[in-house]
């Protein structure tokens, strides 16, 4: 079974996306990062793509491929068998060539999520004008590299794909997930390398190539991004990991804070994801009765209730320390490669030091624990805890995707307001911002200083409770040093909804 890399996102600022906005009471951003994401057929690979199909408001979705693993893969229907050592199976002491693993024939996974996505999408649309449309989407399903766990040497249709938009004419950042292995990806680069290498403008396109392309690896589960991108493509930015503000992982609800529990309780899920209609159905827990492969020894989560003794002797391997009451999460693991692409107002695809919900890009001294980096950098940075935020977001999508009536669902707070303004040192600067609820919801403000601008210390905040902060810019502030300040609006409806902006200030 899989195990998240802890990853920090590098974002910058994208693409138009779909048609623009309409809807009279929000305000959304112009720009849409351009996505393909490559999945392979694992629980939590499943209901990430659901809160990634909720969110693709506010993406430019390229891709939606299939793809294989060191822990899944489909073989080729023709008998070829296949075995790398070290592998997961290795576990239950099979050391014997294999046709497929953990892998269903016709595996439709994707396209049973963007097949239900189709059947609600009369109702998102209600309450966000720039979801996709069904058909859009269904275009975008490829067949990639899933016959054999890190094989890439054949082009597929998902491989195609890719290097379609590798190559085309749009250089905004694409940014290329692997949930499951990147063999896929790994193929799109290949093809290109063995199609232009020899032409005298290769070093040029590998340039343009490697400045564009934005890898989001959730662990390098088959080794191709050791074994041939990282060697051949060095400069393609490869996301590298120092802590995550929001674990989705499957050990969250065992290592949240005491607070944080209840997001991923019984009780929450099933009030506010399992019971939304047909993407809460379809939404995996634990004690579920569902398995993405059947008789998948390792996945025994939605058995779980036959408990441990009884699954032992079924043959399942319980890698997980304990099993979990009915109904609790289980895992996103592969949520936070696109977290900080969301537009909720942080603009952390902007610069990979502004930070998100994913968290920021710094630097952490090695004597930290890897347990311990994300409340580093939360601390350091002066992040809010996110998790209410995320969850919390996540559930109002749920809901709109079961309702037709804008009136009986929650949207976040609308703030408008400059983004970047020049100060001189000492000054006293007063910042104003409108904040509205297209609900009519109470909206609680609260003013914060992300310390991820080039002025390295604290500034003090008045009014910080309020639209129009008076901030006192230090005297020590240099020329040309920049200084964060963050506007959190939370509203009381239900769920709560947050919103942010962010203010960059440059001394001048």
């Amino acid at each position: 079974m899989k195990f998240f890399k802890i990853i920090i996102a590098l974002w910058v600022v994208c693409l138009v996306g779909y048609a623009q906005p309409t809807h009279t009471t929000h305000s959304y951003k112009k720009v849409k990062p351009r996505i393909i994401i490559t999945a392979d057929p694992e629980l939590d690979d499943n209901n990430s793509l659901i809160r990634f199909l909720l969110y693709s408001t506010d993406f430019r979705v390229e891709g939606l491929i299939y793809a294989s693993s060191q822990f899944h893969w489909k073989g080729d229907g023709k008998g070829t068998t296949w075995y790398v050592p070290n592998r997961e199976y290795g576990r239950v002491g099979m050391t014997r060539p294999m046709t497929s693993w953990r892998y269903v024939p016709k595996e439709r996974f994707i396209h049973e999520n963007v097949e239900t996505y189709a059947k609600v999408y009369k109702n998102l649309k209600v309450h966000h004008p720039d979801y996709p449309t069904p058909e859009y989407l269904l275009s975008k399903i490829r067949e990639g590299n899933v016959a054999f766990d890190g094989d890439f040497s054949k082009d597929t249709p998902g491989s195609e794909l890719i290097k379609q938009c590798i190559l085309d004419e749009d250089d905004s950042p694409l940014y290329i997930q692997a949930w499951g292995g990147a063999s896929t990806i790994a193929r799109a680069l290949k093809s290109i390398e063995e199609i232009y290498s020899e032409q005298p403008y290769w070093k040029e396109l590998k340039a343009r190539i490697s400045k564009k392309v934005v890898l989001c690896l959730s662990m390098d589960q088959d080794d191709t991004y050791a074994r041939y991108i990282h060697p051949f493509w060095p400069e393609i930015e490869e996301l590298n990991p120092n802590g995550m503000q929001v674990d989705l992982t499957f050990f969250a609800p065992l290592r949240v804070k005491e607070e944080n529990k209840v997001f991923y309780s019984p009780e929450w899920t099933e009030q506010y994801i399992r019971s939304k209609g047909l993407f809460g159905e379809r939404y995996r827990v634990w004690g579920d009765g569902k398995q993405m492969v059947k008789d998948d020894i390792f996945d025994f989560f939605g058995v779980s209730e036959l408990g441990k003794d009884k699954l032992k002797e079924k043959g399942y391997i319980l890698w997980m320390p304990t099993l979990l009451p009915k109904g609790t999460f289980i895992s996103e693991g592969d949520t936070f490669c696109y977290l900080n692409l969301i537009d909720n107002g942080l603009r952390a695809d902007e610069d990979p030091t502004f930070g998100g919900w994913t968290g920021a890009k710094m630097a952490v001294p090695s004597d930290v624990k890897a347990a311990d980096i994300p409340a580093y950098v939360r601390g350091k940075v002066g992040f809010p805890d996110f998790t209410a935020a995320v969850q919390n977001g996540f559930a109002a999508r749920m809901a709109w995707s079961v309702t037709d009536d804008y009136k009986k669902a929650n949207h976040e707070p609308v703030i408008q307001g400059i983004e970047e303004k020049s100060v001189h040192a000492g000054e006293r600067v007063t910042l104003s911002c409108k904040v509205t609820d297209p609900d009519k919801d109470k909206v609680t403000l609260q003013w914060r200083q992300f310390l991820v601008g080039s002025y390295p210390n604290t500034v003090t905040i008045e009014k910080a409770t309020t639209n129009s902060p008076i901030i006192t810019i230090p005297t020590d502030a240099q020329k040309g040093q920049t200084i964060h300040l963050v506007l959190e609006a939370t509203d009381n409806g239900t769920p709560s909804l947050t919103r942010y902006h962010r203010i960059i200030l440059t001394v001048k």
